[in-house]
């Protein structure tokens, strides 16, 4: 199949590529020529891909783009951290918009006059529940949507112009993918520690992807995308696991926000069912994240206080002298 990828070079973008060329899929990869995706492209040299670089905000661009695909794959996004841009969506909220909606619309323009038999599969997030800490889990996709940032709210208006765009379509809301250097950013501590939490395996995102395409029941249809039962945590849980498996040890109770953040548990029975994607946990990424630190994180080891402060002074909750940094339990 010849498919458009948007997106390609992020966190979840690659896990996806990586699972297309292992079916045998034509995969154009589409994404802005930024350094770190240059960077992160010369990794793809040795693979059968083609890369266009351009920009989501410029149809031309786009056009081009979409010509001869089967398949759009649309993962680009500016996220509220550790975009490919740079830049992040609730700091730069008219960039974003530009990007993320007026994109998308271009995108869907594109496919609808160039390959208006081309099906469309939309990643977006369960953040467009809002915080739901309040409510029974799980979340299921009959719960109405509650936006509370301009990341859910862009994903909710995408939602509703791929539902309307007339091409076959399929919806993914995911559960929390962290990227492997996930950990050195400040957002860690804006989930309460009590917050309930999904944790999906980006590789069960590439591999519910890829299955979609094979399966016709998958289409014109929104789907929950988490890693399930077994991967359903208390966030003080997974950032226990995250923090000992880097060797840091689990961060003080006042480090982290109190406020509730839109993330939940999800209803993926009838997803697993028809796409059969479940397959890592959380323990399978912590100990990615071991093999990816390598000798580091015997270093991280003997400079285990100094760590502890550096990551303390990300936190705009912790207000400790940061002298005081014995390990706790939260």
């Amino acid at each position: 199949m010849n498919i458009l990828l948007t997106g390609p070079f992020g966190n979840i973008g690659q896990a996806v590529l990586a699972e297309l060329l292992a079916r045998g899929h034509d995969v154009r990869c589409f994404d802005v020529p930024s350094h770190r995706n240059r960077r992160v492209a010369k990794g793809w040299r040795n693979h059968p891909i083609h890369i266009q670089w351009g920009d989501l905000r410029q149809p031309e661009d786009v056009r081009r783009a979409v010509v001869g695909r089967d398949a759009i794959i649309h993962l680009a996004f500016v996220i509220p951290k550790l975009s490919a841009t740079g830049k992040e969506s609730e700091a730069e909220p008219e960039f974003a918009r530009a990007v993320n909606v007026d994109g998308s619309r271009h995108l869907i323009e594109a496919v609808q006059q160039l390959a208006p038999e081309a099906k469309f599969l939309f990643t977006s997030s369960v953040h467009v529940y809002g915080p739901t800490q309040h409510l029974p889990p799980p979340r299921r996709v009959t719960d109405p949507v509650n936006p509370v940032e301009h990341y859910a709210r862009h994903k909710v208006e995408v939602e509703k112009m791929v539902r309307a765009s007339g091409l076959t379509w399929a919806i993914f809301r995911l559960a929390a993918s962290m990227p492997i250097r996930m950990i050195f950013d400040p957002g860690m501590f804006d989930v309460p520690l009590d917050n309930r939490i999904e944790y999906i395996h980006r590789r069960d995102v590439a591999l519910a992807v890829a299955n979609a395409l094979e399966r016709e029941a998958a289409w014109n249809r929104l789907w929950l995308i988490g890693g399930g039962p077994r991967n359903q945590y208390i966030y003080r849980d997974m950032a226990a696991k995250i923090l000992d498996a880097m060797g840091v040890g689990m961060l003080p109770a006042q480090a982290f926000t109190t406020a509730p953040f839109a993330v939940d548990w999800m209803d993926t029975e009838e997803s697993q069912r028809v796409l059969q994607f479940q397959t890592h946990t959380l323990d399978d990424y912590v100990a990615e994240l071991r093999r990816n630190l390598g000798w580091r994180r015997a270093w991280v080891a003997i400079f285990r206080p100094l760590v502890r402060a550096w990551l303390l002074r990300q936190s705009p909750y912790y207000h400790q002298p940061v002298h005081e940094l014995r390990p706790s339990s939260g």
